[in-house]
């Protein structure tokens, strides 16, 4: 424990102090110089009033009057706001002289990644590798969009706009005096076999939520270049999420429990 509070000592020291040091320095020097400019302002002037009134009481005691104030107690009170303008500046001075101590190690925190426990654990997951990842999302994708060209849909690839869905399928209309019927806006979840959850974002919920049964959330399994599904659920959720959440996660056995061939959804 030792070692690594000395590692991280010396890293703050050598990455962080600085930065914070000039932030913090940069912050006291700005507001003193604020307090600074209104004790000037206001000092200053009260200084300036008692002199001139000293002035006054004095040329009004060589005149023969007798003043409301002897001259000497303005003079005195004016000179005591000088002293403590003085002390003021110097005390502000002060204050603008901010030292920077050695960093102190306040508490620490251990960081494992879910995929390495997922590893030791054996529990198949979504891959971390970037590469197999991508490799996972291609092969979902291509098997989605194999079986929506499979009922003679044309099919078009949006995971690019984060739009909320991944794969626009257009049905062909039935005869020339029906509408046209409503695109299919499904979200490919790829997931390497063994998987146990699928996450959805706030922007895929919300999607589920609007669209309802237009909306397909399609899941497909891969191992190795060989894959499973799809299998299509549709109504996933039926409320968006609450303000605090930002993405939701479900088991997979509770979806598939659900799911049904893309075949029975045409």
């Amino acid at each position: 424990m030792w070692h690594l509070e000395t590692q991280a000592v010396r890293y703050a020291s050598a990455n962080m102090a600085k930065e914070h040091f000039d932030e913090v320095s940069g912050r006291r020097i700005q507001q003193v110089e604020k307090i600074e400019g209104a004790v000037r302002t206001r000092l200053i002037s009260s200084i300036n009033y008692w002199n001139n009134r000293a002035i006054e009481l004095g040329n009004e005691f060589k005149a023969g009057r007798q003043p409301c104030m002897q001259p000497e107690n303005a003079r005195r009170t004016a000179q005591e706001l000088t002293d403590r303008l003085e002390k003021r500046l110097t005390e502000l001075a002060r204050m603008k002289n901010v030292v920077s101590n050695t960093p102190v190690v306040m508490g620490g925190i251990l960081v494992i990644p879910q995929g390495m426990l997922n590893q030791a654990g054996g529990v198949g997951t979504f891959p971390v590798d970037p590469a197999a990842r991508s490799h996972v999302e291609h092969l979902a994708m291509e098997a989605v969009m194999a079986a929506e060209r499979g009922f003679g849909y044309r099919v078009e690839d949006v995971s690019a706009q984060k739009c909320g869905w991944d794969v626009t399928s257009y049905p062909p209309r039935q005869a020339p005096d029906k509408p046209i019927p409503e695109a299919r806006h499904i979200e490919v979840k790829g997931r390497v076999k063994g998987a146990e959850s699928v996450t959805l974002t706030c922007n895929e919920i919300c999607s589920a939520v609007n669209q309802k049964d237009k909306f397909i959330l399609a899941l497909v399994f891969v191992d190795g270049n060989q894959t499973d599904g799809p299998y299509y659920i549709r109504n996933i959720a039926n409320h968006e999420l609450d303000w605090a959440q930002d993405k939701v996660s479900y088991p997979i056995k509770e979806l598939l429990s659900k799911a049904v061939k893309p075949e029975e959804t045409v």
